[in-house]
């Protein structure tokens, strides 16, 4: 009897570790799911309060200027700014809505005709090289006298993809300054002439163009960007009229 009760071996004490270990909590139970939730709600609906107070984005509030500014068509809108009537002209040249024919203000000019003989009107491509209408046909007989449509100062005259092209660059226009084309054009000023509204810089050529008919192709730049030669011709607005489908 005495032999067995000497194999009974007392229980072991926890060691230290083991206490300090449940003192910090970290056997602790974890939360109940209610908490959890609730401090998530909680974490969201701080996050909303702060959204809401936030002041409106600047750029969507351009984007809403611009598209109210540019509002236009038949019977409401404020006309688009084309021209100036402080002195220089072209500033405010910009866009590509449809421009009402008109006599040219003064110290602007008809290339050569009128309004009578547009043949076809500018179509600005939707992209850099997509197809499009960069500029005006004008009927004009070959050799016919072409005139500058506004004071400027001739920049090229010589022969582009096998045509001849005149370019007048117009300065107090903006920056970069507006240039018109005139093609094809055989030039009858020097490079670096000062030229007048109306005033002659070449004849029409007879070389095969891109009408059916003789034309001149009178075209309008700011850098690389194409405009409606058109413009040029207001007093400083232009009306903008509604494009029709094939014109």
């Amino acid at each position: 009897m005495t032999a067995h009760l000497s194999l009974v071996r007392p229980l072991a004490r926890p060691s230290r570790a083991s206490r300090a270990s449940r003192a910090s909590g970290a056997s602790l139970p974890p939360p109940a799911p209610d908490q959890g939730r609730r401090a998530l709600l909680l974490a969201l609906l701080l996050t909303a309060v702060f959204l809401v107070a936030l002041p409106e984005p600047l750029v969507h509030a351009r984007t809403t200027a611009d598209s109210t500014s540019h509002a236009g068509g038949r019977g409401g809108g404020s006309p688009r700014q084309y021209g100036d009537g402080d002195g220089t002209f072209g500033r405010n040249v910009t866009g590509s809505g449809r421009v009402a024919l008109t006599d040219p203000a003064p110290g602007r000019s008809w290339p050569v005709g009128g309004p009578a003989g547009v043949l076809r009107r500018f179509q600005p491509p939707p992209t850099t090289w997509a197809p499009g209408h960069r500029g005006v046909d004008l009927v004009a007989a070959p050799d016919i006298e072409v005139r500058a449509a506004a004071p400027g100062v001739v920049v090229f005259s010589g022969v582009v993809a096998g045509r001849p092209v005149l370019t007048v660059s117009h300065s107090g226009s903006g920056t970069p300054p507006l240039r018109t084309t005139y093609m094809p054009v055989n030039g009858s000023v020097p490079v670096g002439t000062t030229v007048t509204a109306g005033q002659p810089i070449g004849r029409l050529a007879t070389v095969a163009g891109h009408c059916g008919e003789s034309c001149l192709h009178w075209g309008l730049l700011r850098g690389s960007r194409y405009l409606d030669p058109l413009a040029l011709l207001g007093n400083g607005t232009a009306r903008l009229l509604p494009l029709r489908s094939g014109s």
